[in-house]
């Protein structure tokens, strides 16, 4: 028996006072409004500092979300790449961080050469819905400056996939575009047999900068990938026009829907 899954990947926009109005304890509000209005069953979370994790593991349990994620600083601490799952839904089998770097499990560790100063994860948790077989939710935040660091960033994923050899879903901000190698290294790669595709190929540009750039200044940067069955073509970005100066974030949050179940 099969399940369609709608699945979110949400860039939270880190909490600097210098963002004014749209400082992120001004916007908790539209960040909680929208995941109870859109109901996804996983969300993938971006740019989630300490203070801002602990306030969604205070805060989604009551809308029927478990929380899960480290920060990538030495102590475990700074941004996220934090997952959040529908809790009547999935059974947690297991969960992994990884930093992207050479050495993985080193906390704080970065590959180097032309990546920024800002060390790099992924979050990996392997979800059991109930009658079903398992699978891979993987959300990452590739490097912001550096091309290679990116596409290092993104083979080292394609890699975990393999070694775990299940069905995947990943979500993550890539700070790439379409065209860009980080991503067309994880399009059609098949790391488990089945090809990877990317289930908002039919969206355009996702960051708006809290609404400061015009359409034909916003680039594609978020992502949900998948190699089980999917339907591209009713992916969305939610609007996001702000109100009274207000915005949820300084990216689209991006929905997909993805089908479990019933594989041979």
């Amino acid at each position: 028996m099969s399940r369609e899954l709608k699945v979110m990947t949400f860039n939270l926009r880190t909490r600097v006072k210098s963002d004014g109005i749209n400082f992120f304890d001004n916007r908790q509000g539209r960040v909680l409004d929208t995941i109870k209005s859109e109901a996804p069953d996983l969300i993938g979370f971006q740019e989630a500092t300490g203070t801002m994790r602990r306030w969604l593991v205070a805060n989604l349990p009551a809308l029927g979300y478990t929380v899960i994620g480290c920060g990538r600083g030495k102590d475990y601490d700074d941004e996220s790449t934090s997952l959040a799952f529908r809790t009547d839904l999935f059974d947690l089998v297991s969960f992994d961080t990884q930093w992207l770097s050479n050495t993985p499990l080193v906390p704080g560790s970065r590959y180097g050469g032309d990546q920024s100063g800002c060390p790099r994860t992924f979050s990996a948790a392997v979800l059991k819905p109930l009658n079903e077989k398992p699978f891979l939710f993987v959300n990452t935040h590739l490097d912001h400056v550096g091309n290679m660091a990116k596409l290092l960033g993104m083979t080292q994923i394609i890699q975990y996939i393999s070694l775990k050899g299940l069905p995947v879903i990943v979500t993550g901000d890539a700070n790439a575009v379409p065209t860009d190698t980080a991503i067309t290294a994880m399009v059609g790669a098949a790391p488990c047999g089945r090809e990877i595709v990317d289930v908002t190929a039919t969206l355009d540009g996702t960051f708006h900068k809290f609404g400061e750039y015009p359409p034909e200044r916003r680039r594609k940067i978020d992502y949900i990938f998948t190699d089980l069955p999917c339907t591209p073509e009713r992916s969305y970005k939610i609007a996001d026009e702000g109100i009274d100066g207000v915005y949820i974030s300084d990216h689209f949050v991006v929905c997909g829907f993805i089908t479990i179940g019933g594989e041979s």
